[in-house]
C-alpha cells in the first residue's frame, strides 16, 4: 500500500513539474516561474507533511526520490562553483586596464563585506541580549547531544591552533587539490590562487604583451563556456525550488521549532534588520532599495532555498550584471569574494548569538563592553573564508566559539531549528555581496543606472 502512494506522490510531482514547464513553454518570466515553484513546492510539502507525517516511510522514500531534482540541482550549481569562483576572479582581471582599477575594486568590496560582518555582529549581539537568550536553560535531547557531539570532533579536528594559524591554513598549499573543495577553507583557497595567477597576467601585460594576449582570449573564452553553462544549469531552477520546498517543508519538524522558537524569532529578527541596513546602504548609494529587491527577489529565493551561498553564485553574478547593471569584471570579484569573505548570516549573525547565548553558561557577562568588543573583532577577522555551501556557519561557529574560549558544544542544541535559520542566513550573505558589488560599481561611476532603473529586468536564465 505504501509504494501505491509513494508513486501517486511521484506523478502529482510530475504534474507540478509539467506545469511550470509549459509555463516556460508561454514565456512567462523567470521570476514568476521561481515563486511559482515556491508555491507550489509549500503546498505540495505541507500536504505531505500533514497527510503521511515527518517520520513515515512513505514520506522518507517520496522525499528521497524528490530528492534526484532538488539535490540535485544544488550539485549541478556546486559542480560549477568552484571553476565559476577561479575563473571569475582571473576574467576580472583580465577586463581591468594594467590592473589600475583592481586595487579600488577589491580596497570597496573588501570594506563593504567585512565591514558590514562586524556590522551584522553587532546586530547579532544586540538580538540576544535583547530575546535574553541563554544556552544554560536550553536542554537537549539525543539528537542534540550527538551534534554537540559532533561539533566537538570538529574542533578537535582543527586542533588547538591559535587564530593566526587558522588564518595560514587558508594559503593554498595544493590549489589543485582546493579546487575539488576537499577542505573547509578551499574557497579562499581558491579565491587566493586565483588574485595570483591574475597579478601574473597583469605582469605579463607590462612584459610580455604578446603572450598576455592570448593567456586572455584563453581566460575570455573559458569563462564563456563556464556560463554558458551557468545559464543551463540556471534554466532548472524553478524546478530545483519546486523539489527542494517539498522536501523541506514534508520534513520539517515543527515541534521542534516551536519549542526553539524564541532562538528562531531572535535570529529572524536580526536577519531582517541586517537586510534593512543593506538597503539602506543601497539608498546611501543613490539607488532605489525598492528596485534593488525587485531585482534580487528570485536569486536571494534561491539562497533561502538552497541554503547554499557557493551554489547561487551563478544566480549571483548574473543577477548584478543582467539586473543591477554591474559590471562585469566588479560582479565577478564581488559574487566570488562574497563566496569565502564577509557572510553576514553565517559568519556574522550567527556566530555572535552563538556566543553570547553561551557566554552565561561558563559565567560570562554578555553585557560587559569588553566581551562585546572582542566578540566583534572576532567575528571580523574569522569572516575570512568561511565555506559558501550548508554547514558553513558551523564552521565560523567553531573558530569564534574557539577564539572565545566558549564550549563549542553547546551550538548542537539547535540542530533542531538550524535548517529553518539557515535559510535566512544564506539568503543574507548572498545579498551582502550584491550589495557589495552595487556600491563598489557605484562608488567607482561605472554602475549602469539604466539597467539598474529598468522596470523590465533581463531574464536570467536568457540564452
Amino acid at each position: 500500500m505504501d509504494t501505491l502512494w509513494i508513486i501517486v506522490n511521484m506523478v502529482v510531482m510530475f504534474i507540478l513539474l509539467m506545469l511550470l514547464f509549459n509555463m516556460n513553454k508561454k514565456h512567462v518570466s523567470f521570476s514568476k516561474r521561481v515563486f511559482a515553484g515556491l508555491g507550489l513546492g509549500i503546498l505540495f510539502g505541507l500536504a505531505l507533511h500533514f497527510i503521511y507525517g515527518v517520520d513515515s516511510t512513505i514520506t522518507a522514500t517520496t522525499t528521497d526520490w524528490f530528492g534526484i531534482i532538488g539535490s540535485g540541482y544544488v550539485k549541478l550549481l556546486q559542480m560549477v562553483a568552484m571553476p565559476l569562483v577561479f575563473i571569475s576572479i582571473v576574467a576580472a582581471f583580465t577586463k581591468v586596464v594594467a590592473g589600475k582599477s583592481f586595487g579600488k575594486y577589491a580596497a570597496i568590496i573588501l570594506a563593504v563585506l567585512v565591514g558590514t560582518t562586524a556590522v551584522a555582529a553587532s546586530v547579532g549581539i544586540a538580538s540576544a541580549l535583547a530575546f535574553n537568550l541563554d544556552g544554560t536553560s536550553l536542554v537537549g535531547g539525543d539528537a542534540e547531544q550527538a551534534r554537540g557531539q559532533e561539533i566537538t570532533a570538529k574542533s578537535e579536528e582543527m586542533g588547538d591552533k591559535s587564530l593566526p594559524q587558522q588564518i595560514l591554513e587558508f594559503i593554498p598549499a595544493n590549489p589543485f587539490l582546493d579546487l575539488t573543495g576537499a577542505r573547509p577553507s578551499s574557497t579562499i583557497a581558491v579565491v587566493i590562487f586565483a588574485v595570483f595567477v591574475g597579478f601574473a597576467y597583469l605582469g605579463l601585460v607590462r612584459k610580455d604583451e604578446e603572450h598576455a594576449t592570448y593567456i586572455k582570449k584563453a581566460v575570455d573564452t573559458i569563462y564563456a563556456l563556464v556560463m554558458r553553462i551557468v545559464t543551463i544549469v540556471l534554466r532548472l531552477t524553478p524546478f530545483g525550488i519546486l523539489a527542494i520546498m517539498t522536501n523541506t517543508v514534508a520534513t520539517s519538524d515543527f515541534n521542534a521549532i516551536y519549542n526553539m522558537g524564541k532562538f528562531v524569532i531572535a535570529s529572524y529578527v536580526a536577519l531582517i534588520t541586517m537586510f534593512m541596513i543593506h538597503l539602506l546602504i543601497i539608498s546611501l548609494t543613490g539607488m532605489s532599495p525598492i528596485t534593488y529587491v525587485k531585482k534580487v527577489a528570485p536569486t536571494l529565493l534561491f539562497a533561502f532555498s538552497s541554503r547554499s551561498s557557493a551554489g547561487t553564485l551563478p544566480m549571483n553574478i548574473e543577477t548584478q550584471r543582467k539586473r543591477l547593471g554591474v559590471p562585469e569584471g566588479i560582479a565577478n570579484f564581488a559574487g566570488s569574494f562574497g563566496v569565502s569573505i564577509g557572510q553576514n548570516g553565517c559568519a556574522g549573525v550567527y556566530p555572535a548569538m552563538l556566543a553570547v547565548m553561551i557566554a552565561p553558561s561558563v559565567g560570562i557577562n554578555p553585557f560587559e563592553w569588553q566581551f562585546i568588543f572582542m566578540l566583534i573583532a572576532v567575528v571580523a577577522i574569522s569572516s575570512f573564508g568561511v565555506a559558501g555551501v550548508g554547514g558553513g556557519a558551523t564552521f565560523a561557529a567553531i573558530i569564534v566559539l574557539s577564539a572565545m574560549d566558549l564550549p563549542v558544544a553547546l551550538a548542537g542544541i539547535l540542530i533542531s531549528v538550524e535548517p529553518l535559520i539557515d535559510m535566512g542566513r544564506t539568503a543574507l550573505n548572498v545579498s551582502d555581496s550584491m550589495v557589495a558589488g552595487v556600491t563598489t560599481a557605484r562608488a567607482t561611476g561605472e554602475l549602469d543606472t539604466d539597467t539598474y532603473n529598468s522596470k523590465e529586468a533581463q531574464d536570467l536564465a536568457e540564452i
